[in-house]
């Protein structure tokens, strides 16, 4: 079992979408709910097992049929694809949970389609080959069309069938940069098609380059990157709240492809393309940001709001990626999984708070009061602090490595004034929202929703992503080594090289 532990947490969320589409699982929802918890939890377990062993043992290849590289296809565990797959393990669990309370009673295929879902994140994350990312995408793309409809309304139709038509638009232009980079270098192994980018002479060149910039069209839309943002903020607004929240994951998979792109294949050492997206890098996150902060503060609900703030997330983990230093990734690693975990706890939040206003949902307007605002309101609090980045939680010590490794960039000039004007804006905007909806109320919690109440499965799920940002900061010392560390090895370009090729040997 130790020899295959790299591609259990891709195996493991297959078998439990599998197994939940049979009998019993299949006809009884209590029967359905208990084993999607279970198996939900081993994913996350062996995922935790699979990060310790890279911690102790080392990058882990792991080669499917032992057919070793490049001429196989391999998954490759290393600190920040275990790190990412250890996330989205939690996530589904969240997901799980929360769902157990009621929402799952709105589809039959709810529990399976997320683990389906699961098996395509961590799958991207854990590829080694290209081609096989596209394979991974795809699952991942094809669940979240299903979990986008669950329990919609024509509303959320019209949002889902844009989200769908933008994705399979990008599924054809990754195809087409994947035979250009195939026909020039022979190979999609992420490792081999570093080293034959670095050699490349004439018209090859030009070539590789343009299939280098249509995967960057491809990340961009995948991660919402401006100007391929706009199906974002509706389509995660439209969407089940709890779906939406495991969907804070998926734009980070775009991010981590320009990270593993443009570090490895396209980085210092690919010769005349090194570096070759950068510029184009820094300007679009420069620009996402600003129109996410300008989402924030135009946004009528809590759910738009959320999804405002995953866009520039989006934007602030792109221009590290930009940077292209050790300390800048390492602190765009700390950084990700910190927004990821504020940002799902803030749809959370949103679908708590509107259970509990009636008509007004989570609109940001004065309406009746929650049943629980002690509760809700310090979730809310806790959500708030951190996002913003303020002391003491998580954000301000993401915030502050993020523009400590930022000083000497090339665009600090701009990307500092902007990024802290943001942070006021957001303060601004989240500050507006909470204190709309738990001071400004008007009247009583309404008889109609007195009795709406936080369900313990969704208490749960609300504590573990809540807790993530004061647990991130008491454990800052060790998640900073950690991230500088699976930093450090992404950009360790002749191990990946000798690791990958060689088999982990």
């Amino acid at each position: 079992m130790i020899q295959h532990l790299t591609s259990l947490p891709v195996l493991l969320p297959m078998l439990a979408a599998v197994i939940l589409l049979m009998p019993p699982c299949g006809k009884s929802i209590t029967i359905r709910r208990a084993t999607s918890v279970v198996l939900s939890i081993i994913t996350f377990i062996a995922s935790v097992a699979l990060l310790l062993k890279v911690q102790v043992d080392g990058t882990q290849v792991y080669a499917i049929g032992d057919w070793s590289a490049p001429f196989g296809i391999v998954l490759v565990a290393d600190p920040l694809s275990t790190l990412l797959a250890c996330l989205t393990a939690l996530l589904g669990i969240v997901c799980v949970l929360y769902a157990c309370a009621g929402d799952d009673e709105k589809g039959r295929f709810f529990h399976p389609l997320v683990h389906f879902l699961i098996l395509g994140v961590n799958g991207a994350f854990l590829t080694g080959d290209a081609f096989n990312l596209f394979v991974f995408f795809e699952v991942l793309l094809i669940s979240s069309y299903s979990l986008l409809m669950h329990g919609g309304d024509k509303k959320n139709t019209q949002a889902a069938l844009h989200y769908v038509i933008m994705n399979l638009v990008g599924s054809a232009v990754f195809l087409i940069s994947l035979g250009v980079l195939y026909g020039v270098l022979g190979t999609l192994n992420m490792a081999d098609m570093a080293q034959k980018v670095a050699v490349l002479q004439g018209d090859d060149v030009y070539l590789a380059k343009i299939g280098g910039m249509l995967l960057l069209v491809v990340f961009a839309l995948k991660s919402a990157l401006l100007p391929l943002h706009l199906w974002l903020p509706n389509t995660y607004a439209t969407a089940m709240p709890i779906v939406a929240a495991l969907f804070a994951i998926m734009t980070k998979v775009g991010v981590y492809s320009m990270m593993r792109v443009y570090t490895l294949i396209f980085g210092d050492e690919a010769g005349e393309l090194s570096h070759m997206a950068q510029t184009w890098l820094w300007w679009l996150a420069l620009a996402t940001i600003a129109m996410g902060t300008l989402g924030v503060i135009a946004s009528k609900d809590i759910r738009k709001l959320a999804a405002n703030l995953v866009i520039v997330s989006v934007g602030t983990l792109v221009a590290l990626v930009a940077v292209q230093s050790v300390e800048a990734t390492s602190s765009a690693i700390y950084y990700l999984v910190h927004s990821t975990l504020v940002t799902a706890a803030l749809f959370i939040l949103a679908d708590l708070i509107g259970r509990q206003r009636g008509n007004v949902a989570d609109r940001i307007i004065a309406g009746p009061a929650v049943s629980q605002p002690r509760l809700l309101g310090i979730g809310f609090l806790i959500a708030g602090v951190a996002v913003i980045g303020m002391p003491p939680l998580s954000g301000f010590i993401g915030k502050v490595w993020l523009l400590k490794a930022t000083l000497n960039a090339e665009y600090t000039f701009i990307f500092w004034p902007l990024y802290l004007l943001a942070s006021l804006a957001i303060l601004i905007g989240v500050s507006k929202a909470g204190s709309t909806v738990f001071w400004h109320h008007q009247g009583k919690v309404t008889e109609s929703v007195a009795k709406e109440r936080v369900h313990p499965m969704q208490l749960v799920a609300l504590i573990i992503l809540i807790s993530g940002a004061p647990l991130m900061s008491v454990f800052a010392g060790p998640l900073s080594e950690y991230a500088l560390s699976a930093a450090t090895q992404l950009h360790d370009f002749n191990y990946h090289i000798k690791v990958i090729l060689s088999g982990g040997q």
